[in-house]
């Protein structure tokens, strides 16, 4: 089922994401939910904070990248990175900050570069509840960070400098309003 995705000012997006357990209420089909509600918006992660629920769980899938040729040297690596990450801790962030530019399904028509280390260092469980702590670097480490934001409370907006917010201001009010034109369901607040 595609769900709607919420948009920035709706309060779900602020919250810190509670833990959960292997035993929570449907939680395959709402991992299935959240990869076709990702699919439909052409995304390439998502968290549940997204859809609305205060939860500490994202999925990722950065297949699409493999096919640009920014990434043709890790493209094999792309192709098979399809993940969930439930009741996820960063553990370290490491190396040098590099600037990309991100955008976000919640806050759509607004892309800004953001800063962030190159390598990740998180601990997190899949979705057959099986504890993994692996290391990530590159595009893979970037897609998660920003998902790890979400379920933290934190939109790659407040990663922005002073002047650039307030230049984004008026497209954020825009959008809070419902005023923007998307192909895939969208929530606002009211």
């Amino acid at each position: 089922m595609i769900l709607p995705i919420r948009s920035f000012g709706d309060p779900v997006l602020r919250k810190k994401g509670q833990d959960i357990d292997k035993d929570y209420p449907n939680l395959k089909e709402l991992i299935e939910n959240m990869y076709e509600t990702m699919y439909s918006a052409h995304g390439i992660g998502l968290a549940a904070p997204q859809i609305g629920l205060d939860i500490r769980l994202f999925c990722v899938d950065v297949r699409p990248l493999a096919e640009d040729e920014d990434y043709a040297d890790i493209a094999e690596e792309l192709k098979n990175f399809r993940k969930v990450f439930i009741n996820a801790r960063i553990l370290e962030e490491s190396g040098p900050e590099w600037k990309f530019n991100e955008g976000c399904l919640s806050i759509p028509d607004v892309r800004e570069d953001v800063k962030r280390q190159e390598t990740i260092l998180i601990e997190y469980f899949d979705e057959n509840f099986v504890k993994h702590t692996e290391t990530f670097s590159d595009i893979r480490a970037r897609v998660i960070q920003h998902e790890y934001d979400h379920i933290e409370g934190i939109l790659f907006t407040d990663h922005l400098s002073s002047l650039k917010k307030k230049l984004v201001k008026g497209k954020l009010s825009r959008i809070m309003q419902g005023d923007v034109n998307v192909d895939y369901k969208m929530r606002f607040p009211k």
